[in-house]
């Protein structure tokens, strides 16, 4: 299934994409596309609905973010060998961890708004997994049963803030708008391997990032079980898994940034597109 959200910010609704690639409403099914509703019950008893009998959504309404009720958008770091070597750092030993605040989720198509004083401000195309059943101590054996499905995230980064300024990374990582995900959350059973999936992403047209999530360092089974240690993962937790090499801190001969202007496009196979205008703050 490719659930999604779609209206006003803060007044979004929950659909489905049919087989013709329509919204569908699930209104009268679920209250949103988050908390229970992405428990493995309750993903079971959609999966049982006629999607040709929901009611069609008309026009072209706004995509939202394709989860609500986040509670934790956690990320991890350097988690592609090419993407380390591009910025010059160490091959890591363990998941590097890092937090995006919620308040920086963004719907897929929606404005990213450079931060003022910004003059670093960069893009990563990222495989998003979206917890399902939660738990803590969760096995590698395990892990891939606690996923309700899988997303695009562009975990755009401002390195000035990220690297130069102390501190952890999150403050270069967690402004406003600075975490699109979506358009769909699609459920685990419709990706048969999320160690195969193509990823790319282009600015104004220039294609920058192209890689496979196979060049991961630590797959997805590992992620789950290495932050479970930590932490309890709970239903909606979003979790971005690294980015492939073509970032713009790496771009050789020098590094390029984004500035007001700009469009993005990323796609992750299956997962759908994003499309982001890049505006001032």
């Amino acid at each position: 299934m490719k659930l999604l959200r779609y209206g006003q910010p803060g007044d979004e609704r929950p659909g489905i994409v049919d087989n013709e690639g329509r919204i569908r409403s699930l209104s009268g099914h679920i209250r949103d596309v988050g908390g229970a509703a992405l428990l493995p019950a309750s993903l079971d008893l959609l999966r049982a609905v006629d999607i040709s009998q929901l009611p069609l959504v008309e026009g072209t309404p706004r995509i939202g973010p394709c989860v609500a009720q986040v509670g934790k958008f956690v990320c991890i770091g350097l988690n592609y060998a090419d993407h380390a070597a591009e910025t010059g750092a160490a091959i890591p030993q363990e998941p590097i961890v890092f937090n995006k605040w919620i308040s920086a989720i963004n719907g897929p198509n929606d404005d990213v708004q450079i931060p003022r004083q910004s003059t670093k401000t960069d893009w990563e195309v990222e495989l998003g997994v979206i917890i399902g059943q939660g738990g803590r101590y969760i096995s590698e054996q395990d892990a891939m049963g606690h996923v309700a499905g899988y997303c695009v995230v562009n975990d755009i980064s401002e390195r000035e803030w990220q690297i130069e300024r102390g501190g952890t990374w999150d403050k270069g990582k967690g402004c406003d708008t600075f975490g699109p995900i979506g358009p769909w959350l699609v459920t685990a059973d419709e990706i048969a391997d999320p160690q195969a999936l193509n990823l790319w992403l282009e600015v104004d047209g220039q294609r920058y990032q192209h890689g496979n999530t196979g060049t991961m360092i630590f797959s997805v089974k590992q992620i789950i079980s290495y932050l479970s240690r930590f932490m309890s993962l709970q239903t909606g937790d979003v979790i971005a898994t690294g980015t492939p090499p073509g970032v713009g801190l790496g771009h050789k001969p020098q590094p390029i940034f984004l500035r007001a202007g700009q469009t993005m496009r990323l796609s992750v196979e299956g997962l759908g597109e994003q499309r982001q205008r890049t505006v001032s703050a």
